[in-house]
Formats: C-alpha cells, structure tokens, sequence
C-alpha cells in the first residue's frame, strides 16, 4: 500500500475533525434552557474555580474570598493650594507634604519683600518636608514619603475653609491623611496608617527647619518646645540630639498639652484632639545639618488626630487657642510686670503709629514713674557723699591693720557711728537701684517677644526695630549716655579707685554687648539714659554737694 503524503494526512485529520465535531454538536451537548422571566439572554460570568488555593482565604473563614488591599496610586505629581485671607499653602501629592506655608501679613528680608516662607525648601530637599509622616520602619516611612497620593476632592486650588484627603497604597502599606484648613491659623489633622491591614504607630513631622530664614544666623532662636505636666520645656536646637540607637526616633512619651518647633517670633504647635501625642524625635545638631525637626506622634496603633497653629507668636492670638499658647513668648520670671507693659505699649501704639516713637514715649512714662526713687537714690548718695572725707580719714586709721585683726571691728563701729549721726542707711542708694531692675529686666523681655516690632521702622536708618543697628549709632549713643550718667552720679570718695575706673570703662563693654540687640532695645536704653541725665543735672543743679568747709567746722 502506498504511503500518504503529508498534505493527503493534513486533509484527511482537517474532515475527520469536522465530522466528529458536526457528530457530537447534534446527538450529545444539552439544549440551552429559554430565560425565565424578567430574565435577560446575556451571558454569565464563569464561576471562580473550585481549585482555588485555601491559603489565599481569610483566616477563619475558609469559605470567603481574601479581603484584598487595592492598590491606590495617581499617575503624577499634583500641587494643591489652599488660602485664606491670612496664608497661602502649597501641598504636594508627592507623599502628602507642605512645600510652601506663606504668611500674608509678614514679609520676608528679600529685596523687594515677599511674604514670609516658615518652609525652608532648599534644607527640606535635603532633610525632608513638613508634615511628612514618621513611622518606626525607615524603609516604610521612606515609601510612604515619596508615594503619589490620590488627591480628593479633585481640585488644585482651595479656599479656606476646606477639608482635603490624601490616599497612598501599594497593597501592604495603606496610608491616609485629612487636612482640615480653617480661615484663621489653625488647622485638623487626621492619620491613618495600616500594613497588611494592621495599624502603625504614626507621627507627623516638621523636618527642613522652620521659619524666618533671617533669624538662622542667630541659633539662640530657633528651637523644639513640649508642655508635659504643666511645665513648658524649650530646646535650642544646638542643644537638641538623639540618644542611643540613632537608627530608631527618640521618644519623649507623653502625653503632652502641646509640642512644636518655633524661631523667635513664629511656631508651629501640635496640640492633642482625641490622641495622646508624644514627642517622637528631634534631629542631632551637626556643623552639616544645622536644621531643627520635630515629629509629634502616638506610641498606639490608633489612628493620630491633633489640631496644629502654624502662625505668628502674638500674644493675643496664642491666648485664644485652646489650651493657651501664649507661654511660647517668653517674658522671664517678670511676666507680671511685661505682660501689662506690653498692653499698654499696644495701646499707646493707637495714638502713636510708629513703633520707635511709642517706644520713646513709653520710657518717658516709666523714667517719670521711676523719678521718685532716683531723687531718693540721689539724696542717699549726696549724703554718703558729705561724709565720705570723714569716712576716709577713719578708714585711713585702721588701714595698717590686716582684715583678721580684731581692731577693724572698731572701725567699723566708728563708720557704723558716722551714718547714724547723720541719718544715713548705707544700703539707701543701692536698695532703689535694685527695685528698678525687676522693671528694666520686664522692659527687656518684653520688647524681645513683641513680633510687632519685626520690620517696624523708627527714622532714617532704623527699618527694622527687632534687627540689630547696621551703623552701631544707638549703641554708641546708649554708651556715651551711661558714660556720662556715670560721672554725673554722686559717687562716695571712699570707693576704691580701681572701682571707680571699672565703672568709667563699663560703657565700653556695653557697646559690645548692645550692638548684637535689637534696635528697639538699645532705642529703649538711649532713651533712658538720656532721660536719666537730665534727671541728674537737675538733681545736681538743685542740691550742690556741701563745700568742705562746712564739713571743716562741722567736726571741729
């Protein structure tokens, strides 16, 4: 028998496979039952095969599908604006983050001015963003931070009020933030973070630094502050570290009244609304990385909820704020004394507009409240001045004798004798001077904290009172001022003469110390003193020492 060929095979397999198709179509598959009713003739969808594997069904529930987390993730970068009539917010979907918070009514030291950026973004490239979320796992925390969120609702630009969500997955890692703006400067913030279902412990970080950019070159001011147990703790920044393991955040556990990051007239503070917020971390200060950054967060699984004020520290403001910010501005162990004078310099500031000449008037006001105890001072030391020659000649006596010799004692007897004969209370011309210092200390703090006077001018070249003098004039004036009180002052000639150059040279050291304050401080001082001079001439005009021949016939 001839062998077929290929194509003979190929045509003959090609009808055999007909026939038996065309043969079991007609005799053997099962007619297509008619639709019932209200039924539709559409096609049904297979059913999930039987040979599933049990491990992908959700443990105690071996009949239920797994409940699987979507993964949620936009297509691209997505900039969302959010103002009111006070600030203007720049968020990024690139993990959920501020890349601009702008103050309206502040500007910044450029030329010409802009309004205040608290973000510094060249060091939040390289440290990371505020509000940035921290988790306990770097590598979550890094995914999370960089993930694109899905933005609702699907607009670009807000006003205030408004509520905006964030929402990132990649399947395991499941995070969601709600930012709830407010008109004023305050704002809701909301967290949630899960992997695999579970929840994380989560923070909300500060990190790039804070504030003006100005106030950088001036350490002392920027710093971390937390409120535990009814004491506000404030950290510099250079003083801020992390202990131990520094691959894992320091946690200072709470719960806290409220915590933040701050620079000398602006904060940032995290405060509680349904979470027991702790301290998580704060950067370790390097000559390399001279950026302060706070996380406030909760050591449980639940999610994180706290309001946050990120505006300026003005006292009435941060006294409305529920609980009271208004500890952020520190007025020293005297706030009793500068908070009423800050009051008052504020009403003054309505009838006279310019910050500096509010300044002068109000000094005048306390030099004059002031002049009663300096015309006690003066008579007290006029008095010790009368008898100092008499003094001297007592202590010129007992002078070959050593501190250890008893006969001192008589001297001082005899001295002790002088000034009760005349009436005079040793202490009489330093006990004055002393109760001033509580009013000048206050004075101090309080015109440090006044943010009203950040970029306020006074005349000429002062533009900026909470700015140092560029041109050291008031300085020098505030010295040549207190060189000359000091030699107008009735000093006791029994005062060792090296004293007495010491205090001929302190002014010298003041300009040191003054030129590095603030205008408005050493416009404060000059005042004074100038006002202190003229006091004193009068002083002296009106009650000339007595001559020393009436001291003469006095003791003869």
């Amino acid at each position: 028998m001839k062998e077929m060929s290929d194509q003979e095979r190929t045509i003959l397999f090609v009808i055999l496979a007909l026939l038996i198709f065309f043969t079991w179509s007609h005799f053997f598959m099962p007619a297509v039952p008619p639709p019932g009713p209200g039924q539709t003739s559409a096609p049904v969808a297979p059913a999930q095969s039987s040979t599933t594997p049990q491990t992908n069904l959700a443990p105690g529930n071996s009949g239920a599908a797994p409940s699987k987390i979507p993964v949620i993730q936009a297509s691209q970068e997505k900039i969302i604006v959010v103002e009111s009539p006070l600030y203007r917010v720049e968020l990024s979907s690139r993990g959920a983050v501020v890349r601009s918070w702008k103050l309206k009514k502040y500007m910044d030291d450029q030329t010409p001015p802009h309004p205040l950026d608290l973000v510094n973004s060249d060091a939040a490239q390289q440290f990371g963003w505020p509000f940035s979320l921290a988790l306990s796992d770097a590598q979550l925390e890094a995914q999370a931070n960089s993930g694109l969120y899905d933005v609702a609702p699907a607009t670009d630009h807000f006003e205030a009020p408004a509520a905006i969500t964030f929402h990132w997955s990649d399947g395991h890692l499941d995070v969601t933030k709600t930012l709830s703006f407010t008109e004023d400067y305050q704002l809701s913030v909301e967290v949630s973070a899960t992997l695999d279902g579970k929840p994380l412990p989560s923070a909300i970080a500060w990190r790039g630094g804070f504030g003006d950019r100005a106030v950088y070159k001036a350490p002392q001011l920027v710093g971390v502050f937390y409120k535990q147990g009814g004491k506000l703790t404030v950290l510099q920044y250079k003083k801020l570290g992390v202990s131990g393991n520094q691959s894992q955040p320091f946690l200072q556990p709470g719960p806290m009244e409220f915590l933040g990051i701050e620079d000398q007239f602006f904060a940032a503070a995290f405060i509680p609304d349904g979470s027991d917020l702790s301290l998580w971390d704060w950067t370790q200060y390097q000559a390399d990385n001279p950026e302060a950054e706070i996380a406030a967060g909760t050591p449980t699984a639940a999610p994180l909820r706290m309001r946050v004020y990120v505006g300026p520290k003005d006292l009435a403001l941060l006294s409305k704020q529920k609980p009271s910010l208004e500890e952020l501005i520190n007025f020293g162990w005297f706030s009793i004394i500068a908070k009423p004078m800050l009051f008052a310099l504020q009403w003054l500031h309505r009838y006279v507009p310019n910050w500096g000449w509010a300044i002068v008037v109000f000094t005048l006001a306390i030099s004059t409240v002031l002049l009663p105890i300096r015309i006690w001072t003066f008579r007290s030391a006029r008095k010790m001045q009368s008898v100092a020659p008499e003094i001297r000649s007592i202590q010129d006596r007992y002078k070959k004798y050593s501190m250890t010799d008893p006969r001192k004692r008589k001297m001082n007897e005899e001295v002790m004798a002088v000034y009760q004969r005349e009436g005079i209370n040793p202490m009489g011309a330093c006990l004055p001077m002393l109760a001033q210092l509580p009013i000048l200390y206050a004075f101090y703090r309080m015109l440090v904290g006044t943010i009203e006077l950040r970029h306020a001018p006074w005349i000429w070249w002062i533009h900026d009172l909470s700015a140092k003098d560029p041109y050291w004039v008031l300085p020098i004036a505030m010295a040549i001022t207190s060189y000359l009180m000091t030699k107008m002052t009735p000093t006791p000639a029994a005062v060792d003469p090296a004293q007495q150059k010491m205090m001929a040279l302190m002014p010298l050291f003041l300009v040191v110390i003054f030129i590095r304050l603030s205008s408005g401080l050493n416009l404060y001082y000059f005042t004074s003193n100038l006002v202190g001079v003229v006091q004193q001439w009068y002083l002296n005009r009106t009650h000339p020492l007595p001559s020393r021949s009436k001291f003469k016939k006095k003791n003869e």
